[in-house]
């Protein structure tokens, strides 16, 4: 997938009609990180700007309005989403992405409608987005930031892990809601480390067997 700069200009322009400017800012930071994040993991760069650029492009729209808008286009929500419908605007920006923006691509339309719960086995375009959304230049309030900035460019999946494991600890702290797709992810990231520590250990050791025999 090649997006034009013309493309992009036109997305921005459309951008900022309908964001306000912090939100516009944001978006911004996001597409500028995933497109270096797509270079470090040598990811289509075309295909992360756009997901970055759209990722939130239904997010500021009002929240009884998103409410209106999944059920006029039969976009499934859930209970959770019901009663904090601000979770909405991944599934309405993934609609409008190939609705409004003519998006094709599934790829970058996974991209934009995971980009706030994550997902188990995420593609590697889902990560970027993901872990992008979280680190951009703007943000300032989330925890372990600057440790997580670092991560980001070392091993994208620890990254991933971390910011996971860091939001689920927020919200229980918070007795904020958990969105189930979320806690998902977290348990597959943390069995994926699990087992890949007790593979290492396990052969560790075989080795330390091996070498008193």
């Amino acid at each position: 997938m090649k997006v034009s700069t013309t493309n992009l200009k036109k997305f921005k322009r459309k951008l900022k009609k309908t964001l306000d400017e912090n939100r516009y800012v944001h978006t911004m930071g996001v597409m500028y990180t995933a497109a270096c994040l797509a270079m470090r993991y040598e990811c289509d760069i075309s295909k992360a700007q756009t997901a970055g650029i759209l990722h939130d492009c239904a997010k500021c729209i009002p929240d009884d309005t998103k409410v209106q808008l999944c059920r006029k286009y039969n976009i499934h929500m859930t209970d959770l989403e019901k009663s904090n419908p601000f979770l909405l605007h991944a599934k309405l920006g993934a609609f409008f992405a190939m609705h409004k923006y003519k998006v094709t691509d599934k790829e970058v339309i996974s991209a934009i409608l995971n980009h706030t719960t994550g997902k188990p086995d995420m593609s590697l375009l889902d990560k970027i987005i993901y872990v992008a959304d979280y680190i951009e230049p703007g943000r300032e309030k989330a925890p372990n930031l600057s440790e997580i900035r670092k991560l980001a460019f070392i091993d994208i999946d620890r990254a991933v892990y971390r910011i996971l494991d860091d939001t689920l600890a927020y919200l229980e702290h918070s007795d904020g809601d958990v969105e189930p797709l979320t806690r998902k992810a977290y348990e597959y990231y943390r069995d994926y480390y699990n087992n890949l520590e007790n593979h290492d250990l396990n052969g560790s050791a075989d080795l330390k067997s091996a070498e008193h025999e």
